[in-house]
């Protein structure tokens, strides 16, 4: 098993290990979260899967276990769904002392993760990542949200998990498509931090090594997240790829993935960066990296559509957007771009 310590100013622990989901209880008990109740909030994918295992080790543990599953599905990262999750704690009576798990992928996530941030004002929850997705990116930093029609991930809350357990033998049940959704990630995290793990992603080999592609990346996202839990400075650059990313996967209604959108926009936006003279970097290894790993580099949506939905993205600042580009592999910088010239950005992010 991997221990990272992320130092945040409630500082928790990540476990990527295989087989942890079996020892739940203890791993509480050893992160001084211990609780008497806790709600499984899981989805209608991984819910038969391993929501039962996740409750019988909880109470070997002496915790009480619930479990409540949501429909699976970016369409139903909803409002909607997550009052739903809060009138399940206040049915079943859950108090502030009680604990949230999020057992699922980034969407179960982000949604138990906000209901614990607002459920009687805040109750404490530990992330369970089930795809390689979460694991790598959505489990660690805090970040929660529901989407709007405007846009992803438009109502939300920073709300720093209790304990992240990431049981990489959950690998396993994924399908070949929701590895490569992990796999834009962790490309992009090595695009602008990890030069050696670049050039490792160009092939799929690294798939024989969870465990440590997974520690890895937390171990990226960390150096982001400590110092910036609110995304106002360096951590901005976590979001390589989104502002274009976001946009294509609003307008394809959800069709694409997040990984496949966020692909789309890391070539979309370095090539761009490249045509306007902000970065010396060409997008060909990084097209070459994502094919490798079955992952798209172009859309057909038009640059006026993209922007409407750019227009919505949280890192708008009046008239100005904040994004990320590469000095060199593994080096990048934030920059802003007026809005009266993001669509002629978007344009030169087009073509080949």
């Amino acid at each position: 098993m991997k221990e990272l310590l992320i130092n945040t100013d409630e500082p928790y622990r990540v476990l990527v290990g295989r087989g942890l989901l079996r020892d739940m209880g203890q791993w509480l008990r050893a992160a001084g979260a211990p609780a008497a109740r806790a709600l499984i909030v899981t989805d209608t994918h991984v819910g038969p899967l391993y929501a039962q295992t996740v409750a019988d080790a909880l109470s070997a543990g002496d915790c009480a276990a619930d479990i409540f599953t949501v429909p699976a599905g970016e369409e139903y990262k909803t409002p909607e769904t997550l009052i739903s999750i809060c009138r399940e704690l206040a049915r079943l009576e859950y108090t502030r002392r009680d604990l949230v798990v999020a057992l699922g992928g980034g969407v179960v996530g982000d949604m138990a993760g906000f209901a614990s941030a607002v459920y009687q004002r805040g109750m404490r929850f530990v992330q369970c990542p089930t795809t390689l997705l979460s694991a790598v990116d959505a489990s660690v930093g805090g970040k929660t949200a529901v989407d709007l029609p405007e846009g992803k991930n438009m109502i939300g809350a920073f709300h720093q998990p209790s304990l992240v357990v990431c049981d990489t033998g959950t690998f396993a049940t994924l399908p070949p498509q929701r590895m490569s959704d992990g796999a834009a990630e962790i490309i992009k995290h090595a695009a602008i931090a990890d030069e050696a793990l670049f050039a490792q992603m160009r092939s799929e080999d690294w798939q024989r090594t969870p465990d440590d592609i997974v520690a890895r990346n937390v171990a990226i996202k960390r150096s982001f997240v400590i110092g910036d839990e609110r995304d106002q400075g360096k951590r901005q650059m976590l979001n390589f790829g989104h502002t274009i990313g976001h946009a294509v996967e609003a307008w394809s209604g959800y069709t694409l993935s997040h990984g496949q959108s966020v692909a789309i926009g890391m070539v979309m936006e370095m090539r761009a960066a490249r045509r306007l003279g902000l970065s010396g970097v060409h997008e060909a290894p990084m097209v070459e990296a994502l094919r490798a790993n079955h992952l798209p580099v172009s859309t057909e949506a038009t640059p006026e559509v993209l922007l409407r939905y750019a227009l919505h993205d949280k890192k708008r600042q009046q008239r100005q957007i904040s994004l990320t580009v590469l000095r060199e592999w593994g080096k990048a910088e934030l920059v802003s771009v007026e809005l009266d010239d993001f669509l002629r950005f978007i344009e030169a992010g087009g073509g080949a």
